[in-house]
């Protein structure tokens, strides 16, 4: 007998895979899944060869924007972006932490100019591999762990 599938197959949309299963909620949160109206099924606890376990997403009918995609390395490095359309995979991505990250990180800088007017957060990559970012106003440094989300 074979295997069942852990998660129904998608028609048309996205699938992103290898999500470390305690930032699955923050991506959901990222790419603002709670406002489509897509269907989206959310697996967390999947076992996976290589990981132990992971988080799956996958979004009917819904291809996200590069920008939208690359914002979720922040929180999960490493995540594998399939592209389905008729049942196949027809594109996979890696996600990649971009340059810049305007928006959706807080600084951790109470006196930063950020935290006191309104605009927008600006933040450059400063490594990739490990997730430092620097503030583009007062350039306090962040890791990862320590990323606060808007």
């Amino acid at each position: 007998m074979g295997k069942a599938l852990q998660v129904a197959a998608l028609e048309n949309g996205t699938a992103i895979d290898h999500i470390p299963t305690e930032a699955l909620f923050k991506v959901v949160s990222l790419l603002q899944l709670q406002r489509l109206d897509n269907r989206i099924t959310i697996g967390n606890n999947l076992n996976s060869n290589k990981m132990g376990s992971k988080g799956l997403i996958k979004v009917s009918d819904k291809f996200f924007k590069e920008d939208e995609i690359n914002r979720i390395a922040l929180v999960a490095p490493n995540v594998k972006l399939n592209i389905i359309r008729n049942f196949e995979v027809v594109e996979k991505k890696e996600v990649i932490l971009p340059d810049e990250i305007i928006e959706i990180v807080k600084c951790n800088n109470p006196k930063c100019i950020s935290n006191n007017e309104p605009m927008k957060t600006r933040f450059h990559v400063t490594d990739k591999e490990k997730v430092e970012i620097q503030c583009h106003y007062c350039e306090i440094k962040i890791k990862k762990e320590d990323i606060v989300l808007i």
